[in-house]
């Protein structure tokens, strides 16, 4: 019991700081492992986004939008602000329960979304976006029909959505929470 305490407090303590330093890093495309388990990892390779203004249509895709600020109230209140901004998003989730809280939201896209994610990120001020982890980080472990999933963080939590979009969107690049460039295996 104490030594599964222990595990998960190591676990949530390493994914904090692993996520603090790539966020900060700004680091080019790499192949990073995410610890799925307390001993297995997956590769995931990081794809930056294209920041060009774009005509997208905001309706021309869905969201989906997972709370792991852990701010009650606060994905729900995202929602409804991006869709009276014409948003299609579908109703929001909790992050799942091995998500992290995490501080900075990510918008993270399926293959072929990426200018439907760069539109998002627009909208929220320029956060970072990225690949779909595997598994997704949703209560459900799914996104419905959406292809964009919005895992929000204590940045944006409760906080109004910017009055307008940047004139050119900045978008950063992240790698799926939980990942780092090194291989770690923590052994329960």
């Amino acid at each position: 019991m104490v030594l599964s305490v222990l595990v998960a407090v190591l676990a949530v303590a390493l994914g904090y700081f692993i996520l603090n330093d790539v966020t900060s890093g700004g680091a080019a495309p790499t192949i990073a492992p995410i610890v799925v388990e307390a001993t297995t990892t997956i590769p995931v390779e990081t794809i930056p986004v294209e920041t060009t203004p774009t005509t997208l249509p905001y309706s021309a895709f869905k969201i989906q939008i997972a709370n792991a600020s852990k701010v009650a109230g606060s994905a729900g209140q995202l929602t409804t602000e991006l869709q009276a901004r014409g948003f299609i998003v579908q109703p929001a989730l909790n992050s799942s329960e091995i998500t992290p809280k995490l501080n900075s939201t990510v918008v993270y896209f399926l293959p072929g979304s990426e200018e439907a994610a760069a539109v998002v990120a627009s909208a929220l001020g320029g956060v970072a976006t990225a690949t779909m982890p595997t598994p997704i980080p949703t209560e459900t472990g799914g996104l419905g029909e959406a292809t964009i999933l919005i895992l929000l963080g204590t940045d944006l939590a409760g906080k109004p959505l910017p009055a307008a979009a940047p004139a050119a969107p900045v978008a950063t690049t992240v790698a799926p929470v939980g990942a780092d460039t090194t291989t770690t295996t923590v052994a329960g």
